[in-house]
């Protein structure tokens, strides 16, 4: 059934999944309620939606990449505008909780109220149905990816223990939601992310070498191409909208659409490949 190397459509060599988070302050405000009344750092998410959307936009579309972008009910809520301009460009959108919440705190029941209305709001605003389930940095149950299925979400991209898609089962036989696998290391927001109160990271000393992160995410990149796996990128327009960091990416995304047979697929793309090539 599944093989170290996946076969990908049309003969292609691997598969590229690059996604954003688009948690606003939201992020913020999870790490400490208290940020609230902290204008400075909220202003770091509110950046993020302000322009690090517009520039990670462009650079899209330059490169003609279709992206999913994962996105709190909150957020959609409050920058509703934003959401239309990403799903007008041809983008997915995804659920990514209610309000960048650790929903493995919360009953059953609230799980199923807040994925909800985060649904509900992404829905209204994209006019597309939401497929694809990303939880908060916080932790998350195999109950919590067993609402996000029975609330219409085929896929979840979560968890770290593999480098192809595969069918997680779920608490009911025969329940199953498919798992795109990442990592930490294709993620900009650990390298990226800074700030004093709350601090983050809480040991402080970051941010890092835009050189050494970029050589990295090249590695990772190469590793997954020549091994025909699924390379899954995640950016947040806070860390990686500003003019400098964009311009890495654009470094990035020469480096990647350079190489022959690169499949760059949204999640519910790879969702529908799966479907017929993992349950034959």
């Amino acid at each position: 059934m599944y093989t170290e190397t996946m076969t990908w459509p049309q003969g292609k060599r691997c598969a590229a999944l690059i996604t954003v988070n688009l948690d606003a302050e939201y992020f913020w405000l999870q790490l400490d309620p208290a940020a609230k009344e902290m204008p400075k750092t909220l202003s770091m998410g509110q950046y993020g939606m302000l322009r690090g959307v517009d520039r990670l936009l462009d650079v899209l579309a330059r490169y003609q990449i279709k992206a999913t972008f994962f996105c709190p009910g909150k957020v959609a809520e409050e920058y509703p505008d934003k959401l239309r301009q990403i799903a007008a460009a041809g983008h997915e959108i995804g659920c990514h909780g209610y309000e960048h919440e650790n929903l493995s705190l919360f009953s059953a029941q609230e799980q199923r109220r807040r994925l909800a209305r985060a649904v509900a709001a992404i829905e209204a605003v994209s006019g597309r149905p939401c497929r694809g389930f990303r939880a908060p940095e916080g932790d998350l149950t195999l109950e919590t990816l067993a609402i996000a299925k029975e609330l219409g979400m085929v896929y979840s991209s979560d968890l770290f223990d593999d480098d192809r898609p595969y069918y997680l089962p779920l608490a009911q036989p025969g329940e199953e939601i498919l798992e795109i696998p990442m990592q930490w290391a294709n993620f900009d927001f650990p390298y990226l992310a800074f700030n004093y109160r709350p601090a983050f990271p809480f040991g402080q000393g970051r941010v890092s070498n835009y050189t050494n992160m970029l050589s990295n995410w090249k590695d990772e990149f190469l590793g997954h191409y020549n091994h025909g796996l699924c390379y899954v990128m995640q950016l947040d327009p806070q860390t990686i909208g500003n003019p400098g960091r964009t311009a890495v990416l654009e470094e990035f995304f020469d480096y990647a659409t350079a190489m022959e047979g690169v499949w760059f697929a949204t999640g519910s793309e790879l969702h529908a490949y799966c479907e017929e090539a993992l349950k034959q």
